[in-house]
């Protein structure tokens, strides 16, 4: 690293998490925080089965038999049952492969890269060209897919029971306690503890369920929370992001759920106090989130879902602004699902995330997410006749929120949210969003005055997603550069300099931002200062508007720069939309500009991309102005 990039990033992410990295990895190298996770602790018993299925503490539900959630057996939740038991895995909600049945959790199906399992999990690298994307060894590990079993069993009166205890106790066979690449994040160790409980109180009477099994599953549950608990400063420093909020949240659940287990008190009481520490700093007050990433938010909304609930179940509350940020990150993300389906903008890091999968719908839907925690937070009774309310029956039960109030609704017009950076105009037939943000936490992509626009629901203008973290350099940039938005970059740069892994130097920074109206438009205005380590004082100046009477926009971007580089306005329309879209551009001198259609990915989920070319305006002005119009 260079000295100019160690000081941006000593600024960016401030002394603490300069201090912790250093100090972390000289415990990891010193072989001094292997100490703290010994391999293969010896079994032991916490409770019996008995015990258990007697005084088991309140989940959402006491076991299978006490659920009340309408039964809505359909063919598609068939069939995902069917390539389960087969061995076949929807990865990342979208990309099916076929694992077959005596898949060893280790192998990464993407690359035949198989971990070795004798390793302590400090010794696996996360990210390496020969191991490939570790996510997809996290995939099945996670046990999400658990859900869809579960839903089957229970929408078509089935039994999985035992075929899900032989997976978990595989799992535990072929991954030794604190060994290979499935302990290597807390997260996913959280994620894997929070998906077996539901499975252990779904089955709780079931008699594959039996006493040495159980023993077995407590044993490696213990062990997961320990770890967790024991690296849970490395989220909260080093990453701190969801990844904290998740673990934060299992200390507490963990606490509340396994009270037999030596220290769960004190998880629990320190969970709670970080977690509710983690919410009022990771949802900014506007209801925006940190890692500016919508699908992020979205496991953020599961998380508080688990937390208001199960809470209550317990008699339990958290301090008031836990339930301030989750009312304002419900409205935040409601005025952003412009989508008919439920789909907000593919907008921000997405790497297909989605833990609690209790819904038969789409993976970009947000409603069931949505639902669930507006029940959660305001009380209302989810629609039994409503596919998108299955969410919200697994967790409620009839509970009902005590902190029930109106909730707000979407209304037409422009919005700000200036905390996140995010501008909204709303109307009967379009959604506009435009990004100008000042980061004040890690940038995700390098994507500032980002424009995305619908019409009838459907997204026209998009961003290009995300497809993978761990890929070439070519295609990153096609992705997470300035040139995967509907932006402009500064010759071949983009509007910050791209570090290792998810490390930006040289963050961009809104100097102004808002929005005006007159009888005929809709005008946003603003300026980003960008592309410091380009040159000094690098401003960029957008103003869009929006007219009332006729489908049209005209998009001005001005560079102020003294760098001898051409600007290129990028754009990224649907392919759906190609014929239906016009341009028209124009510099600083009133020339028109030709359009030039390059080689361009769109990534709609991780994993799996497509073509989708771009269109890209260039000029040795410093002024592009652009019109576009959508034909009916």
């Amino acid at each position: 690293m260079k000295p100019g990039q160690a000081f941006q990033l000593a600024r960016n992410m401030g002394g603490r998490y300069v201090a912790f990295r250093a100090w972390h990895e000289l415990l990891r190298r010193s072989s001094l925080l292997r100490r703290r996770f010994p391999v293969n602790p010896p079994q032991r018993t916490y409770i019996s089965l008995t015990d258990w299925r007697k005084s088991a503490p309140p989940f959402y539900f006491s076991e299978k038999a006490d659920i009340r959630a309408p039964r809505r057996p359909n063919e598609q939740l068939r069939r995902d049952a069917r390539d389960l038991l087969s061995g076949r895995l929807l990865f990342f909600n979208a990309l099916p492969v076929d694992l077959g049945a005596s898949y060893d959790w280790v192998t990464n199906p993407s690359n035949g890269y198989r971990y070795d399992v004798g390793r302590h999990w400090t010794q696996v690298a996360d990210f390496s060209p020969e191991s490939g994307d570790i996510k997809y060894v996290w995939e099945k590990s996670r046990f999400s897919w658990l859900y869809t079993l579960i839903r089957d069993d229970y929408h078509h009166t089935l039994d999985h029971g035992e075929f899900i205890f032989s997976e978990i106790d595989d799992w535990m066979a072929r991954n030794p306690v604190n060994c290979g690449p499935n302990w290597r994040c807390s997260q996913e160790i959280s994620l894997r503890t929070l998906n077996w409980t539901f499975a252990l109180y779904y089955y709780r009477q079931h008699t594959a369920l039996t006493a040495e099994r159980f023993e077995r599953i407590l044993h490696t549950l213990y062990w997961q929370l320990h770890h967790v608990y024991q690296n849970i400063h490395f989220s909260r420093i080093a990453v701190r992001n969801n990844h904290a909020i998740t673990e934060t949240l299992m200390l507490y659940l963990g606490g509340l759920l396994f009270p037999f287990f030596p220290g769960s008190a004190q998880w629990k009481n320190r969970g709670k106090r970080w977690f509710e520490q983690e919410i009022a700093y990771q949802i900014y007050e506007d209801g925006a989130f940190l890692q500016h990433s919508f699908n992020y938010q979205r496991v953020v909304v599961q998380l508080l879902s688990w937390a208001l609930v199960l809470s209550r179940k317990h008699g339990e509350t958290f301090s008031d602004i836990v339930y301030a940020r989750a009312r304002r990150t419900l409205a935040f993300l409601r005025d952003f699902q412009f989508g008919r389906n439920g789909e907000l903008p593919n907008y921000g890091n997405n790497d297909g995330a989605l833990f609690f999968p209790l819904a038969s719908l789409d993976y970009r839907d947000f409603r069931p997410q949505l639902q669930a925690l507006q029940a959660a937070v305001y009380g209302e009774a989810p629609d039994p006749e409503s596919p998108a309310s299955e969410e919200a029956h697994w967790y409620l039960h009839g509970l009902v929120a005590d902190r029930a109030g109106g909730r707000p609704e979407p209304t037409n017009g422009a919005f700000a949210y200036p905390a996140g950076g995010y501008y909204r105009l709303r109307t009967e037939q379009t959604g506009l969003m435009i990004r100008c943000c000042s980061f004040r936490d890690r940038p995700a992509q390098a994507d500032n005055l980002h424009l995305d626009l619908w019409l009838d629901g459907e997204n026209v203008l998009r961003d290009a997603g995300t497809y993978r973290y761990n890929t070439s350099p070519e295609l990153a940039a096609q992705f997470q550069g300035t040139a995967a938005h509907n932006t402009v970059a500064l010759g071949d740069h983009d509007q910050m300099q791209k570090g290792g892994r998810f490390i930006w130097f040289y963050w961009s920074r809104a100097l102004s931002a808002g929005w005006t109206e007159t009888p005929d438009y809709w005008e946003f205005s603003g300026v980003i200062s960008a592309f410091g380590h380009v040159g000094r004082g690098i401003t960029h100046h957008r103003r869009v508007r929006q007219f009332k009477h006729t489908l049209q926009w005209e998009i001005t971007d001005r560079l102020e720069h003294q760098t001898g580089l051409p600007i290129h306005q990028v754009w990224r329309p649907a392919p759906a939309f190609s014929e239906r879209l016009a341009f028209q551009s124009v510099d600083a001198q009133g020339n028109q500009l030709p359009p030039q259609w390059k080689e361009g990915w769109y990534s709609a989920y991780y994993g799996v991309k497509e073509q989708a070319p771009r269109l890209v305006f260039s000029t040795d002005t410093e002024l592009i102005t652009t019109t576009i119009r959508i034909k009916r």
